[in-house]
C-alpha cells in the first residue's frame, strides 16, 4: 500500500517555464513537514541562513530547524508567495523568520544578507548553502558561455561569497552545510554545467573543512538524490517529471522532509566529531565518496 507521505510515480505531467520553480504550482505538492518529527531543542536560539529556503528542500530544512528552536533568515530569488508561506510556518512554531529576495550570484547582495543577519539577529551559527539552478541541454555544444557562468555563479560562487563573508561572524561550534548532488559523483549528460558545479562544491567542502579545523567550525554536505522539488518541473520536460525517481532502487522520488533531519544532525551538537563529510540521501543509490 502506498503511503501518502511517500507518493510514487507516475506523477501528473507538468512543466514550469521559470527557474527555480514555484512550489504552490506543483501537483502533488512536495511534503516538507513530517508531523511525527518532534523537536527537542537541538538548535535552541541558534541563527541560521538558508539559501533557497522558500521552497523544496530549503523549506523543509527551515521548518525542521524551527522545530528545533532556531531563528531563520531565508534567501530566495523571486518566489515571494512561497517565501511567505515558509515564513508563516516558521513563525507558527514561535521562531523568527526574515526573508530576503535577491541574486546570490552577486557578491554585493551576499554582503547585504550578512549585514541584515547581524543587524536583525546579532550573530550567525549555521550557514546552509542550498540554492541552485540547472538547465537541461543535450551536449556541451548547446551550453552557452553565459549559461555556464550563470550556473557557476548561482551554484558555486554564491557559496564562496556567503561563506567568506560569514566566517568572521561564526564562532567555534558553528556549522556550514553545503548541498551537493548525485550528479557530482556519477555525472549527468543533460546537466554538464550543473554537475561540474556540484563536483566543485564537494572539493570546496572538504578543503574548507581542513582549513577551519583550528577555528572549531565544521563544514559538511548533503547529497540528495531524486527529490520532489520545484526545480524538477522547472528543469525537465514533462515526461521526465512524471517518472521522477522511478529508476532509483526505492522506485519513487524522495520528499523534502526526508532530507531535513540530515541537516539538523549536521547543524547540531550531535555531529561535533563530523567534518568534511557528505550524507547521501539517494533512495538507495550507492555512491562512494
Amino acid at each position: 500500500m502506498k503511503s501518502p507521505m511517500q507518493p510514487s510515480p507516475p506523477y501528473p505531467s507538468q512543466h514550469q517555464d521559470q527557474q527555480p520553480g514555484i512550489e504552490s504550482l506543483m501537483n502533488p505538492r512536495p511534503i516538507f513537514d513530517n508531523p511525527n518529527y518532534k523537536g527537542s531543542g537541538k538548535l535552541k536560539d541558534k541563527i541560521a541562513i538558508i539559501t533557497g529556503g522558500d521552497s523544496g528542500q530549503g523549506r523543509a530544512i527551515a521548518v525542521a530547524f524551527a522545530k528545533e528552536g532556531a531563528d531563520i533568515l531565508i534567501i530566495y530569488l523571486n518566489e515571494h508567495s512561497d517565501a511567505e508561506e515558509t515564513k508563516q510556518y516558521v513563525e507558527q512554531m514561535g521562531r523568527r523568520c526574515l526573508c530576503m529576495a535577491g541574486d546570490i550570484g552577486s557578491e554585493a547582495f551576499c554582503k547585504q544578507v550578512m549585514e541584515q543577519t547581524i543587524m536583525q539577529f546579532g550573530k550567525l551559527d549555521i550557514l546552509v548553502n542550498n540554492a541552485a539552478e540547472q538547465h537541461v541541454q543535450d551536449g556541451l555544444e548547446n551550453i552557452s558561455s553565459e549559461q555556464m557562468e550563470k550556473t557557476f555563479r548561482t551554484n558555486f560562487f554564491s557559496i564562496f561569497y556567503l561563506t567568506k563573508i560569514a566566517l568572521p561572524h561564526m564562532k567555534p561550534g558553528s556549522s556550514i552545510i553545503n548541498a551537493a548532488s548525485l550528479a557530482a559523483y556519477e555525472g549527468n549528460e543533460q546537466l554538464i554545467d550543473y554537475s561540474a558545479t556540484k563536483g566543485a562544491i564537494v572539493s570546496f567542502t572538504r578543503s574548507l573543512s581542513k582549513s577551519l579545523h583550528s577555528k572549531g567550525i565544521r563544514v559538511n554536505g548533503v547529497v540528495p538524490g531524486t527529490i520532489w522539488t520545484p526545480l524538477i518541473p522547472a528543469s525537465f520536460p514533462s515526461d521526465q517529471v512524471a517518472n521522477w525517481g522511478a529508476k532509483n532502487p526505492m522506485k519513487r522520488a524522495g520528499q523534502p522532509f526526508e532530507i531535513a533531519p540530515a541537516y539538523v544532525y549536521l547543524a547540531s551538537e550531535d555531529s561535533t566529531y563530523v567534518s568534511g563529510q557528505f550524507i547521501h540521501i539517494t533512495g538507495g543509490v550507492i555512491m562512494n565518496g
